[in-house]
Parts: C-alpha cells; structure tokens; sequence
C-alpha cells in the first residue's frame, strides 16, 4: 500500500477529480483521511478550511503556526495534519465551543497576534442542500443513502461553504512551572495544576477508578 491507499482513497480520488478539487487538495484530503480513519464529512470540510486559512495568512505547512479549533470533532485532524499544530506540540489549543470554526496564526513573541479564522457560513449552506441538512443534524439527513453523495456536495463546494475573519490573538506565554507530589496519589505534576493541593485527576477531571 502507498502512503495514501486505503479502502475509500479509489472512490474519493474518483470523486475528487470530477469536482475539480486540486493537486493539493486532493493530497491534503487523502492525508486527513488517512490520519482520521475514515472521510468523515467535517474532515473533509475542515481540510479546506486549513488550506484556505494557510492561503489568507501567506504561510505555508511547516512554518511554525498556532492554531485554536472551536469543536473537538474532526477539524482538529485536518489542523494537525496540514499545519502541523499538534496538542502534543501545544501549538493547538482545542476548545468546546461546538463551532465549526478554527483560527490560525503566525508565531509571534507580542502579546497579541494577528490571525485567521475561518469558519463554515451558514447563509452560505443554502446553495448546498445534502450539507446544510448535515451540519443542522436535521432528522432529514439519512447517512446510509446520502453519505456518498455529501461527499460529492462538499467537493463541488469546497470553500464555497466558508466565511472568514481577520482577528486578534493574544498569546500564551509559557509558564513558568516546578514539579510537585500530589498527596493524594503520589505522582507528580506541574505545580500551576494543583486543585486545592492535589492533582486534577484526584480532583475535578478524575475519570478512573483503581482496580483493587
């Protein structure tokens, strides 16, 4: 198998092709597919989204970008696998705001950054029936007989759907941090993410209980 084989990568290129979708993009959709595992809708979408944000900032994959992504479904796969802003690397910040939107900037040493953020319209998803019916969950939308045909509806509208605004980010720093022993479980973490002295896993975002 190639880099970009894989049970749905014949029918998307197929797809893709007779959309008219890009070199590019067709390469960044096959990735984020890759990466996600399936070509969810919201996939598919954000990878335009990331493109389009890359193109109205003028920076390009592998330049040092920040990235905050409103929803933690699907868009921040295309986020990490276009621009390379990863949790890990913590340059993406992933909130549950339930927005399909995202904004990305540039690296900066200012307080404040200049950035993108674009986000689907949805006065734009009247043009485009099979979308607007999914994005609004409508009960109308039935995936087994019109999944394949979304796929279609969002190649022929690529950034169609999108909207975008210039806007201001402030940045992080980053802290400044020791390393402590929580009393409670004995493990250590970084001091600034102490509850009420113990480690949030003993507190607030437990989610485990020891096997005995």
């Amino acid at each position: 198998m190639t880099e970009h084989e894989g049970p749905y990568s014949l029918s998307l290129d197929t797809k893709m092709k007779a959309a008219g979708v890009n070199d590019r993009m067709q390469d960044y959709i096959l990735q984020c597919v890759a990466f996600h595992s399936f070509p969810a809708p919201g996939v598919l979408i954000a990878a335009f989204m990331v493109d389009y944000a890359l193109e109205l900032l003028g920076a390009v994959p592998g330049q040092r970008l920040y990235a905050v992504c409103e929803t933690p479904k699907c868009a921040p796969d295309a986020i990490q696998v276009i621009a390379h802003c990863t949790t890990g690397n913590k340059r993406l910040n992933v909130l549950q705001i339930g927005k399909f939107a995202l904004t990305i900037n540039v690296s900066s040493k200012e307080p404040e950054v200049e950035g993108i953020r674009v986000y689907v319209d949805p006065a734009k998803l009247k043009r485009y029936r099979l979308i607007e019916l999914w994005y609004g969950n409508s009960p109308s939308y039935d995936k087994r007989s019109m999944e394949l045909s979304l796929q279609d509806e969002i190649f022929r509208a690529g950034r169609n759907i999108l909207s975008y605004e210039r806007v201001i980010v402030k940045t992080s720093p980053k802290p400044q941090w020791k390393s402590v022993t929580c009393p409670e479980c004995g493990e250590q973490v970084p001091d600034y993410l102490l509850e009420d002295g113990r480690c949030a896993a003993c507190g607030s975002q437990g989610y485990y209980e020891k096997i005995q």
